[in-house]
């Protein structure tokens, strides 16, 4: 790392326009619903890049290969007639899942988490301090703020012994992916947002400096935020704290695209950001103000729409979603391990399956849609079937037959979450 220039070209990949959504479709069934609304957004001057993502272990409870993700995607797109970029993310690969979505996919989320807090070689650690206090000094204004960040050695020899070694599995991992696709065909994203505790924006600033050292043209970089971004449900936590937090870290990016060569279109990324709605105003309010860019990852609303959709359909899609909550039930631990950091479900605050079995479609449908002012809304329940997918992919055919004869009510139910309660809240006309 001591022999990298400061600055160097990190100008391969693909360009990102500005704004863009991570538009997760578990079963390949709703790419023509989502485009549908991110078309009716284009209307309205809001322009957003749709990208497909799905992660390595999604694709392994439900059976799937990143190649049915991007024969689905590329199906949507023709039939919808989007005319527009599209991306499809290998979402969460490391060194170990990435070989599967190197034909597939030309977006790859680089999930970094297990390497934060291991120790990195010495001389890397240092080679790093020295880099940062050699390009900003002790102490650094962010742009268009007045907030002073702290880069005294002791505070950037803490950073690097957290994320050095992070930063070097991002550039492995990067390595890889040219060494099969060339440099300049796809978006890299880094996530840092499992980590057990959130980024300063100064600890922002080291893992930027050393991604860049690694030569790695992060086009979005997803950071562990304060507060909790439980699946499928609101932010938990303070609003404004957040806002003053985001802005800062979008101040952080402009500094590193401006000081160390990072690509133009670098922007921050917001995972698990589906129903995040007291944040989405705060958000809103930051790049209004600042022209900054955001990708917004919604993955897993689009499957909780689909039983939406079944329930109101009535007959055999609201006695199918009534099975599958009694499912979920009795099988509740097993499903939610995977999520266990991403999740909050009280037991003593889910129905019972006998209670569910009275329910008609709108009630279902209540409880589950993420409306706070309704009084029937449930976001245990929603929670625990957010994670329940699965067992819709043990039905197979039996689910997707379902999806195909109530293909209206649920495309509608997918457009309208996905356009109503999603980008014409958080995103800005352009």
């Amino acid at each position: 790392m001591a022999s990298t220039p400061d600055k160097i070209d990190l100008s391969a990949g693909i360009s990102l326009e500005r704004f863009s959504i991570g538009i997760g479709d578990r079963f390949g069934r709703e790419g023509v619903a989502q485009l549908a609304a991110l078309e009716a957004a284009r209307r309205d001057g809001i322009a957003v890049t749709p990208v497909w993502n799905k992660s390595n272990r999604e694709h392994a409870l439900i059976g799937t290969r990143p190649e049915d993700t991007r024969r689905a995607a590329d199906a949507a797109v023709r039939d919808a007639g989007w005319r527009h970029p599209y991306r499809l993310d290998a979402d969460h690969v490391g060194l170990a899942s990435v070989e599967k979505f190197l034909d597939a996919c030309d977006f790859f989320t680089l999930d970094v988490a297990d390497f934060i807090g291991r120790p990195a070689p010495a001389e890397a650690a240092q080679a790093l301090v020295e880099r940062v206090q050699r390009l900003f000094g002790a102490r650094q204004q962010l742009p268009g703020s007045d907030q002073i960040l702290d880069l005294t050695p002791a505070c950037v020899q803490a950073a690097a012994a957290t994320y050095a070694a992070a930063a070097a599995e991002a550039g492995r991992i990067y390595r890889r992916i040219v060494a099969h696709r060339g440099p300049d065909g796809f978006v890299v994203e880094v996530s840092t947002d499992e980590a057990d505790a959130p980024q300063t924006p100064a600890e922002l600033l080291v893992i930027l400096t050393a991604l860049a050292a690694e030569g790695i043209p992060v086009r979005t970089i997803a950071p562990r935020f304060r507060g909790r971004f439980n699946k499928g449900v609101d932010y938990v936590g303070d609003p404004q704290a957040f806002k003053r937090e985001f802005e800062a870290d979008v101040a952080v990016l402009a500094l590193a695209k401006a000081t160390l060569g990072l690509p133009s279109d670098l922007k921050l990324s917001v995972h698990s950001g589906s129903d995040k709605f007291s944040i989405y105003g705060p958000i809103r309010d930051v790049l209004v103000k600042t022209g900054a860019g955001l990708h917004l990852k919604t993955a897993g609303t689009t499957w909780l729409e689909e039983v939406v959709g079944l329930a109101l359909s009535g007959g055999e899609g609201l006695a199918f979603v009534k099975e599958i909550w009694g499912l979920a039930l009795d099988r509740r631990e097993e499903l939610a391990k995977p999520y266990a950091t991403v999740i909050d479900i009280d037991p003593a605050r889910l129905p019972s399956a006998a209670e569910v079995s009275g329910w008609d479609g709108p009630r279902f449908a209540a409880a589950l849609r993420h409306d706070p002012a309704c009084p029937h809304f449930n976001p245990h329940l929603r929670q625990l079937l957010h994670v329940a997918f699965r067992l819709a992919a043990e039905a197979g055919a039996r689910y997707l037959a379902l999806l195909d004869a109530n293909r209206a009510i649920v495309a509608h139910e997918v457009t309208i979450n996905l356009l109503d309660r999603h980008i014409r809240r958080i995103f800005p006309a352009c």
